[in-house]
């Protein structure tokens, strides 16, 4: 059995990074795609909004999906929409195929993503900490992988803006055929519906210890999209750096210093690793401000190194919680009402700035955004040093959960805490 669930971890390990590594293949192609499609950065921006509606979709609507179904088959489905969205790429002729291709990737993205970070956790019920460790390590290799590979076989391959989608497709197949005969940890229920009624939530008695792994995964990924906006646009116009390879490169620093330290900080408490991580943010916005005002790609390279710790460490830290305080026949759930969180986080900068540039200017939406980021980072701080800990289980929890019924709560209850990003 342990032969198998160790299989069955890397698998599950595999298939995570590779369902993630979708999610970043586009971002070293995207001058490749303006360049023979023509479109606006407004419409770039559209773009990558598609892509977090596809999330939150998926993880409103189907985010317990493999507490029902198993492990397995929510997996393979999640596999199945990557396969399809890398195929939309492969034949984007036109902006309609990439707003497609996005919407089906974010679907694939939320789906597995929910799913295999719950599976992992199951495989390993006595060793929460090392399930946190695989399934953070892999799911920021993943996103590496994909900018790195994609910007190599854009700038030295032949057809710069499909074959690493083939590249892509052969993976999936492999891990595909993998996933088909792994280990599952669910057992479905016999005779229960599979027609699930739109539904995120947090257990009752978990609420108040949910509150802090949210705020910190919303600020942490916050700064992950604000990296992604401001990035691109410093290497293309300050720094007139337009090979892809290169775009690939610097994303790839970011997640490989990422995964690195994941690995390396397995010692530290995941409630340290929080505050580390959130902490990490100021210096990570100022030198990332720096490197634009100065045109400076040594400083864009250490404010990557350095916004890769802060996002390992507040995302490691996050996601120990929610692997502590998850019910088992609700993880996939409470994984995804996690999720939720963290992309919601992730497009408001990337959206924020490509609209406020339209308007004020990259300079001001670049300025604007990083104060705001810097404040995100300080109610993160703040959150975490009021919920975090023991003491959040042991106070008086809310009800806190959102379906297709009307909200509910105890009639003495003065307040509660209601979860409704979606």
């Amino acid at each position: 059995m342990a032969d198998r669930t160790e299989r069955a971890t890397w698998i599950a390990a595999f298939a995570l990074a590779t369902v993630y590594a979708l999610s970043t293949i586009p971002t070293p192609l995207y001058l490749e795609y303006r360049r023979t499609l023509g479109f606006s950065e407004l419409t770039l921006t559209a773009i990558y909004a598609s892509y977090v509606l596809g999330n939150l979709a998926v993880l409103f609507f189907f985010g317990r999906l493999s507490d029902r179904i198993g492990r397995r088959p929510t997996t393979l489905v999640a596999l199945g929409l990557a396969a399809v969205a890398a195929l939309a790429f492969v034949c984007a002729s036109s902006t309609a195929w990439l707003f497609a291709a996005r919407i089906v990737s974010g679907l694939s993205a939320g789906l597995g993503a929910g799913a295999l970070t719950a599976w992992i956790a199951e495989l390993h019920p006595n060793d929460k900490p090392t399930a946190t460790i695989v399934a953070a390590a892999f799911n920021l290799a993943g996103l590496g992988a994909g900018a790195g590979i994609a910007g190599v076989l854009a700038a030295y391959g032949p057809w710069p803006s499909q074959l690493v989608y083939l590249v892509y497709l052969v993976a999936l197949a492999a891990i595909g055929a993998l996933v088909a005969g792994a280990r599952e940890t669910v057992e479905k229920k016999t005779g229960q519906s599979l027609l699930l009624r739109p539904r995120i939530g947090v257990p009752k008695d978990i609420a108040l210890a949910f509150v802090s792994p949210a705020a910190t995964i919303f600020a942490t990924f916050s700064l992950f999209g604000f990296y992604a906006a401001f990035a691109p646009g410093l290497l293309a116009t300050s720094l007139h750096e337009t090979n892809p390879a290169v775009a690939g490169a610097v994303v790839f620093e970011l997640l490989a210093v990422g995964t690195a330290c994941v690995v390396a900080t397995k010692a530290l408490s995941s409630r340290a690793a929080a505050f580390a991580g959130l902490a990490l943010m100021f210096p990570t916005v100022g030198l990332l401000i720096a490197a634009g005002s100065t045109a400076s790609m040594v400083l864009l390279l250490l404010a990557t190194a350095v916004c890769g710790i802060s996002i390992a460490l507040g995302y490691r830290g996050s996601l120990a919680v929610i692997n502590e305080i998850a019910p088992p026949e609700r993880r996939a759930e409470l994984v995804s009402s996690y999720l939720i969180a963290a992309y919601s986080g992730n497009a408001l900068p990337v959206i924020g700035i490509g609209l406020l540039s339209q308007a004020a200017g990259a300079a001001r939406a670049d300025t604007a955004f990083a104060i705001l980021i810097c404040l995100i980072a300080a109610l993160g701080l703040s959150m975490g040093a009021r919920f975090a800990g023991p003491k959040a289980l042991a106070r008086p929890q809310p009800s806190w959960s959102f379906n297709a019924q009307p909200f509910r709560a105890p009639a003495k209850t003065p307040r509660r805490l209601v979860w409704a990003l979606a």
